[in-house]
């Protein structure tokens, strides 16, 4: 990661690009901030020509290394971009564990929560959940219907590597689980004071006017970051994902944690109202804007029961 320095422009003439070289030392905190200076290259025009120099397509291939063993697109630590820093997160766990990512989770998280026979990596290995596996489905290329099948699109696009920031299958009783015990910072899963520094914000404010600028980057940064909150709300980052700094009336407090998935599943915690929540498709366009929507008032209708369970 960050073998080839900071690409800085490319000549479409020429078919090559320009880099910058950089040594600056990538922490793990950088990985899980979004602040590594690497992102992912479907979301950059640079980082596409530079794949199609080489004859590449975005983000293929067996190994983390294949996918994402890339350019950076600025020096680390001074800047957001929406990469794979979780997926080498997770090769670095794997390294001083000694035991593959599936396994170091099913024994940290899944086994001590119980849920380790409805959530894999590897869903095709295991019998009781290869039957019970949804199939996806695709809007057309305008995202209008009717869906059409699309039970043979691979998600991880050829990986053999567990990936970390987005590789695991689960049943929603399995995940909501996982939430709800985040939520109530069960100590099954992590010490009190790491319970704290999972939701605490981790960006500068420099990283954090680069993350708001960032998700307004495009109406696609828009959709795929923005999680339908509005611009007006100051957003922040953590180990757990999207933080809003500020609440908005009749959906979140301030404080909450929001991401999503490419198959348009989404959720939340909300520590401040005492709810947490996740909704699932299988449907592709990623994050559709009608379909987050949808997720949206789910959640007001969750936040609504709670704050009426709270006034009763």
């Amino acid at each position: 990661m960050g073998k080839y320095g900071v690409i800085i422009s490319f000549d479409d003439d020429k078919s090559s690009a320009t880099f910058a070289p950089d040594s600056t030392h990538i922490s793990l905190r950088m990985l899980l901030s979004h602040t590594s200076g690497h992102e992912y290259d479907w979301l950059n025009v640079l980082l596409g020509k530079w794949r199609a120099s080489r004859n590449e397509e975005p983000w293929t291939g067996p190994t983390i290394e294949h996918k994402s063993a890339i350019p950076l697109v600025f020096t680390p630590g001074t800047g957001f971009a929406y990469g794979a820093g979780h997926d080498w997160a997770g090769k670095l766990v794997e390294k001083a564990s000694g035991l593959s990512l599936d396994e170091f989770m099913r024994i940290r998280i899944w086994k001590p929560l119980g849920i380790e026979n409805d959530i894999t990596f590897w869903p095709n290995m295991k019998d009781n959940m290869k039957c019970r596996m949804a199939d996806m489905s695709r809007l057309d290329q305008n995202g209008n219907p009717p869906a059409m099948d699309a039970s043979d699109y691979d998600i991880m696009f050829g990986a053999t590597d567990c990936i970390g920031g987005g590789g695991v299958y689960c049943s929603t009783k399995a995940y909501y689980t996982f939430l709800s015990a985040v939520l109530r910072r069960d100590p099954k899963l992590l010490t009190s004071r790491s319970h704290d520094e999972l939701f605490r914000p981790q960006l500068n404010k420099e990283c954090e006017q680069a993350l708001n600028d960032y998700i307004s980057l495009s109406p696609a940064h828009t959709n795929f970051l923005g999680q339908r909150i509005p611009a007006s709300v100051r957003k922040t980052w953590s180990f757990a994902g999207l933080i809003a700094k500020e609440g908005q009336e009749g959906r979140f407090e301030r404080g909450t944690a929001f991401w999503a998935g490419v198959a348009n599943t989404v959720w939340f915690i909300d520590r401040e109202a005492g709810i947490c929540g996740t909704a699932f498709c299988q449907l592709l366009p990623p994050l559709h804007p009608p379909v987050l929507s949808l997720h949206e008032q789910f959640q007001r209708g969750v936040f609504e029961k709670a704050k009426g369970a709270r006034v009763d």
